[in-house]
């Protein structure tokens, strides 16, 4: 019975989340990223009452980590039904890209105060300090008074999906230039030399798709060629 109220709680957290501001860049891909969160939250006993909690999660470096350690390692200062969502998050991970990519999270609260008035005005209030702040990396949480935590790993979850296609590229291409660095050097210099002769006649752009192929490094260069097709 415990087992299935507890499931019950962390999920009434994650459909009673809503992002009001998400950070407006995308997680760090080579680095740790810091969001300072609000968490605006009704006093279950005191509808008049809202709680601001302020904190800061931190997004440590993408790593590859094994299944196993996604709990034990990739959490930081959060309670046991933010833990117990991860688990869901864990058991579903072909669909989530937060335990593909593995960030290490924590969280740390700042501050809370309990202030008399309606959601909708001090979600306003917050929301203009945060934008008048600046913070690229700022976002602004509505959930439940507890378990809040929850509404924090929800979050992340989402931001971690919205910043994939971004990370991906970085990712991708700091690849492609670290086996480009690989290269052969004689092979670097043809490859460069017929690139400038295809810049100066576009006549000359297959024959530099055909020399990338027999090379094997059409991948590494893929960008820049089709930069000249669509230029020619």
């Amino acid at each position: 019975m415990q087992k299935g109220r507890q499931s019950f709680d962390f999920w009434y957290a994650v459909h009673h989340t809503k992002v009001v501001r998400a950070p407006s860049r995308a997680l760090e891909t080579f680095g740790e990223t810091r969001i300072n969160y609000r968490h605006l939250a009704e006093l279950p006993d005191d509808p008049g009452k809202i709680r601001v909690r302020e904190g800061r999660l931190e997004a440590h470096k993408p790593a590859i980590i094994t299944p196993e350690a996604y709990v034990k390692d990739m959490m930081d200062g959060f309670g046991e039904q933010a833990r117990q969502y991860l688990e869901y998050l864990k058991r579903h991970e072909d669909s989530v890209r937060i335990l593909q990519y593995g960030y290490r999270l924590s969280q740390e609260a700042f501050s809370e105060q309990v202030v008399t008035d309606s959601m909708d005005a001090v979600t306003a209030r917050v929301v203009t300090d945060v934008v008048e702040a600046n913070d690229a990396f700022a976002a602004v949480i509505q959930g439940v008074d507890e378990p809040w935590d929850v509404s924090l790993v929800h979050f992340f979850w989402l931001h971690v999906n919205a910043s994939a296609p971004v990370n991906v590229r970085e990712f991708e291409a700091a690849r492609r230039r670290e086996e480009r660095d690989l290269m052969p050097a004689a092979v670097r210099h043809e490859v460069e030399a017929a690139f400038e002769r295809a810049q100066a006649d576009p006549r000359l752009v297959q024959e530099l798709g055909a020399l990338l192929q027999r090379r094997g490094v059409f991948e590494h260069y893929q960008d820049r060629f089709f930069q000249l097709v669509r230029r020619g």
